[in-house]
This record gives C-alpha cells, structure tokens and sequence, in this order.
C-alpha cells in the first residue's frame, strides 16, 4: 500500500472543496470495499477523507411518510419502522454480508462499491475500468458470473451491491452535495452503464459526494420481496437477484418494479417482467409470463448462459413467495 494523506473534514464544504481540488482523493466510510482496494494496489489514492465528523447516520422520517437514510448510516440498520415499511431493503441487506461487515458498511459505501469482477481485482489481468484503455480480459476468458444485460465492448462486469437492487425496485434517489450544491439522482441513472466509459462506476460530477438515500412513501397494498442466488449458503455475491415490488386492488396489479441483481452492470430493471403484470391478477398464468419477459434482451456468452435460466426462476420465486 502506497502513502497517502489522511483528512478529516470537519464540514460537506471542506470535504467537497478537498474533492474537487485534488482528483486522486478517495471517500472512506466503513472502508469494507476501498482497504482492501488499496490493499491490493488496484487504487492508489493521494489523499483519504475520513467522514466520520459529518455526522450523516440519521434515519428521518419525512412528513409525506417516505424516508431519509443518511449516507454514513451503518447496513446493520436497527430500526424497526424502517423493517416494517421497508422490509424489501433490510432483506436486501441482511443477505449481503456478515453482522461484522454490516456494522462497519455504509448505505452510500454501499451503492458505490466496485466490481468483484476478478478481473478488475488482479492487476496483472488488463481491465478498462481499472486502467482506461488497457481491454477487457473478461470478454476473451471465463465469463461465468458476468454480466448477460447492458454490456459492452469495453467491459462485462457485474454490480455488486445487494441494496442497490432493493433501492432500484424502490425508485429511490441518491442525495448527494458537491461544488455546484445539492442534487438528487435517481437511482436509476446513479449507475451508468460501461459503454465507452466503463471507469465511470456511478452518475457523481467531480468534487460531490452522497449525503443520503430518500425513499418515496409505502402506497396502499404494496407487497415486496427479495430472492438472491449465489455460490454458497452465506455472504457471497449473487449470481442472479430478485428484488419485486408489487401494488395491489385486491386481486389486480396496479404497479410492478422488478430489479435484477448479479446480471448487469448496473441495478437492471426488467421491464417488459414488469409490463406482463399490470392490470392482471398476480396468478401463476401472469408470474409465469412475468418470469419468461424477464429474460427478454440478454445476450449471453457460452460461460454464463446458465443465468438467462437462473433470472427466470428468482424472478418467478420472489413473485410466488408475495403474501
């Protein structure tokens, strides 16, 4: 690990100042994703902010009935309104990481993680989101855990982050404050896809940083769910996610979001799932038609075609399992 300088800023104004007036400078929070980063020389920083005198860990609870969840709030949230009228992101949560993970992770660490993309974590491997430029070797070597939506030329990875799937199925906006003042993204377009650009991991202009994450009101007759597949039993990343949310008239579905997880770039929204449910009852006959439309637009490789499989039946199970 090379030197760096270490900052505490005591205010947004100091570190956003900071930010933009030094370009190799680095956000810390809980520090789950950049130590090892930095560890493993993948990033190389000049300066570390430490941003723990913010403050930023306070859940609001807005007068419209949505939420406010400052960026600094640790993923071991313990707040029992938050897990009653927002199950979908406690469950997203708890089947990221361990409780020590949890309790050192934030919300805007989260949704900014990197990539666990093993390319982009060896330096040996050439990686253009890592260095610009250099190629991809995912797109000539093991494509297995890969992304099958929204890839490109330049790069194939998949976004890591649990939470931000709940988040997108939640049409969440990320808060965030930077030279020009506040702003709210959201989380949709938080997470561009690679393209050209494929070292540009999220929608920050230079000098900004997230503040928070604001969650819009529970409507009447919502039901939600998250259902993960992965490797193993416990605190792996997905191969394929699920996170649903339903509105309900009795029997009949008035609104749908469906985000898929560990298959794109980026939080993917299935939209044509999403458009094969509304205005039918939420039957085996519209679950089975929602599964089958979320597939629609994946262009697989040879290693990860198992996925195409493996969206249908999370997408399937996390809309059966709805009370």
């Amino acid at each position: 690990m090379r030197t760096f300088q270490l900052d505490r800023p005591g205010d947004l104004a100091e570190a956003v100042r900071i930010l933009a007036e030094d370009e190799g400078a680095r956000v810390i929070a809980g520090g789950t994703d950049l130590v090892t980063l930095m560890r493993d020389g993948i990033q190389q920083p000049s300066r570390v902010l430490d941003l723990r005198d913010l403050g930023l860990t306070e859940i609001e609870w807005q007068p419209d009935g949505g939420v406010r969840i400052g960026a600094l709030c640790p993923n071991a949230v313990d707040d029992r309104r938050l897990a009653a009228e927002y199950p979908l992101v406690v469950a997203a949560l708890r089947a990221g990481a361990s409780p020590q993970i949890r309790n050192m992770a934030t919300f805007g660490g989260n949704i900014l993680q990197q990539t666990r993309c093993a390319y982009y974590r060896l330096p040996e491997f050439a990686c253009n989101r890592r260095d610009p430029g250099t190629g991809c070797a995912a797109l000539r070597g093991d494509s297995a855990k890969q992304a099958i939506f929204g890839v490109s030329d330049t790069c194939n990875a998949v976004h890591p982050s649990d939470l931000a799937v709940a988040l997108s199925a939640l049409e969440a906006e990320v808060l965030v404050h930077g030279p020009a003042g506040a702003r709210r993204i959201p989380i949709r377009e938080f997470h561009p896809l690679p393209g050209d650009t494929p070292h540009r991991v999220s929608a920050l202009r230079d000098g900004e940083l997230v503040t928070g994450i604001e969650l819009p009101a529970a409507g009447r007759g919502r039901v939600s769910n998250y259902v993960k597949f992965r490797d193993r039993a416990s605190f792996a990343f997905a191969l394929a996610s699920a996170a649903v949310v339903i509105e309900r008239a009795g029997t009949v579905v008035l609104g749908a979001r469906i985000a898929l997880g560990g298959v794109a770039p980026k939080p993917w929204r299935a939209e044509h799932a999403e458009r094969a449910l509304v205005g039918n009852r939420l039957d085996e006959d519209s679950i089975a038609a929602a599964s089958a439309a979320a597939v629609r637009g994946a262009t697989p490789r040879k290693d990860n075609e198992y996925k195409v499989e493996l969206v249908r039946r999370v997408v399937r199970r996390a809309l059966s399992e709805l009370e």
